[in-house]
């Protein structure tokens, strides 16, 4: 079988038996996109098709995308990975680490033992949680009355560290902060200079912070699982003119858009178009383990509708790079040793496989996080590439 009718086979029947509302997924070489195929509605019941076009929130997809912003700066000598980062936002000296809470439910907080750098924000090693994996963030924001990041306010910035930065790996708003040293730096908004130095010069033209008109009118809405499994539209759309441009999840895309963020990755660095938005030795650098010996572990949900306890592929060894995860030995979906991959909360995914040249981007809009029949679909369409590459 082709990969088309395989790829094609999977989809459409994750869409059929409700396993995604409606899905959009692409699979790319370094030159051009092998496979195009997208399922289902954007809509459950609303009879409108999803697209290749359509839009949804990539939610922490937007990670990487700031990963590569920062490292824009690193390789022009303008910010470094191993400086205190309070030396480009001054507000991150202000981040104390949270030992506990008084009788009263009050924090106890103490000052860091080392100052956190941008190296301990791009790989997670800083000491930021998000609420929703972390019940010690959690607790602080209901003490202290601190928003949640996806409120979009600069208040949000002002959680907890909850270890000393360097000390251990946890998912968190760094890559937030990460956009803050962008912004300070550049003197623009992070919209703006990414549209400038990233999204522009890939022709990713339909991955925005606020999206236009034509872009909403494409969106695909969240959908959330019920106790039942069944699937109901909601109404979940991330501020459209928020006070913080949320570097760390706030971007609206395409798959086919996304793709091309993914195979300049594949490329070093290199766009589609032939020219440069990264050094080829800078894309290496971003793509080895930049934490040492810390390693990436479970994150246990706190908030089951928003997400379950998620990780990739337990008992596989994985590392952070500048900003991927890395699986340390093969997964079992058949990617090899050395790969990268991340995903954003509404169940969005992507890989990319240096060592063979092939990459993938996959996007339903799902509530929770790694949803038990969302990201089972990822897996088999991963996994049925690379069967069909033996």
């Amino acid at each position: 079988m082709s990969l088309k009718t395989d790829l094609d086979r999977i989809l459409g029947n994750g869409a059929a038996r409700g396993a995604v509302p409606g899905v959009v997924a692409v699979v790319t070489d370094r030159e051009r996109n092998l496979y195009e195929g997208a399922f289902g509605e954007r809509v459950l019941g609303s009879g409108i098709a999803m697209t290749t076009d359509t839009v949804g929130w990539i939610a922490s997809m937007t990670k990487a995308i700031t990963g590569a912003a920062c490292m824009q700066l690193v390789e022009q000598g303008r910010i470094d990975l191993d400086s205190p980062a309070k030396k480009w936002v001054p507000r991150l000296a202000e981040c104390q680490v949270l030992e506990g809470f008084d009788d009263a439910g009050q924090p106890k907080m103490r000052p860091p033992k080392r100052d956190i750098t941008l190296r301990h924000l791009l790989t997670h090693t800083a000491g930021f949680g998000y609420e929703f994996w972390n019940a010690e963030t959690g607790r602080y924001q209901a003490a202290t009355g601190t928003p949640g990041i996806i409120s979009c306010s600069h208040a949000a910035m002002m959680q907890p560290l909850v270890f000393d930065p360097g000390e251990r790996w946890l998912y968190g708003i760094n890559i937030d902060w990460a956009g803050r040293i962008v912004e300070a730096v550049s003197d623009q908004r992070m919209g703006e200079y990414l549209q400038q130095n990233l999204l522009g010069p890939l022709g990713m033209t339909d991955t925005a912070f606020k999206m236009r008109p034509d872009m909403q009118a494409r969106l695909a809405k969240i959908h959330h699982r019920g106790d039942d499994g069944a699937l109901a539209a909601g109404d979940l759309v991330i501020e459209q003119n928020p006070e913080l441009e949320m570097a760390g999840g706030g971007l609206y895309g395409t798959m086919p858009d996304y793709i091309r963020f993914v195979r300049m990755i594949l490329n070093d660095g290199r766009t589609d178009s032939g020219g440069r938005v990264l050094k080829p030795e800078t894309v290496q650098q971003m793509c080895r383990n930049a934490m040492g010996d810390l390693r990436v572990t479970l994150l246990p949900t706190q908030a089951p509708p928003l997400t379950l306890d998620a990780e990739f592929f337990p008992g596989v060894e994985k590392t952070w790079g500048l900003t991927f995860q890395i699986n340390e030995a093969p997964a079992p979906t058949g990617r090899p040793a050395g790969g990268l991959m991340w995903a954003g909360l509404a169940n969005s995914y992507y890989w990319i496989d240096r060592q063979t040249g092939i990459a993938g981007a996959y996007m339903t809009q799902i509530l929770p996080f790694a949803d038990s029949r969302s990201l089972p679909l990822y897996y088999d369409f991963e996994t049925a590439v690379y069967q069909s590459m033996k």
